[in-house]
């Protein structure tokens, strides 16, 4: 049942989210609380360790909420869920691509995705940033959390910091701070 369960929960999230893994974060959230496969703060360590691994978001966060959740044979079958409907669309659109590309209607259409797509990653964002924040309770903002947020936002998207070196910086913070 509970592969089923991955199976079907996944294939939604390949289907009907554009626009990457990080569009892809809500529906999974939503997905992973309904199921209770995962509390609020083990997603946002999922997210993480997802972030960390090489490879799509989304496809490493199935892999991770498949394994915790049934093994080996969930984390297969979340992945082959989540990535699915992706194949099959590029295969359909591969065929009819170079057609209609262009058309103003497909122009029209991705004009209307791209907007949408901005918004489901501020929303993920925002999610992914409130729960994150709670470093210690639940419910309770953490100040150096928030301090070291703000921080490495500031560092990488004005200074434009190496995200690498800013990842190993904050974990050696972590360490430092979270004692």
């Amino acid at each position: 049942m509970i592969l089923l369960e991955l199976f079907l929960s996944f294939f939604k999230i390949g289907l009907f989210t554009i626009g990457g893994g990080y569009a892809m974060l809500p529906l999974i959230q939503q997905e992973i609380i309904r199921y209770g496969w995962l509390s609020p703060q083990e997603f946002v360590d999922i997210v993480g360790i997802a972030e960390m691994t090489p490879g799509p978001i989304a496809v490493n966060a199935a892999t991770f909420v498949g394994f915790r959740s049934a093994g080996v044979w969930g984390s297969l079958t979340a992945t082959a869920a989540v990535v699915l409907p992706s194949f099959i669309s590029v295969l359909l659109v591969s065929k009819v691509w170079e057609h209609y590309q262009n058309s103003h209607v497909v122009g029209s259409i991705f004009a209307g995705i791209r907007p949408t797509v901005a918004g489901l990653v501020g929303g993920a964002a925002l999610t992914l940033g409130s729960t994150a924040l709670q470093a210690v309770q639940p419910g309770v903002i953490d100040i150096p959390s928030v301090v070291l947020a703000v921080v490495v936002f500031a560092a990488v998207h004005f200074f434009k910091a190496d995200p690498i070196k800013v990842l190993i910086v904050s974990a050696a913070a972590g360490l430092i701070i979270f004692k």
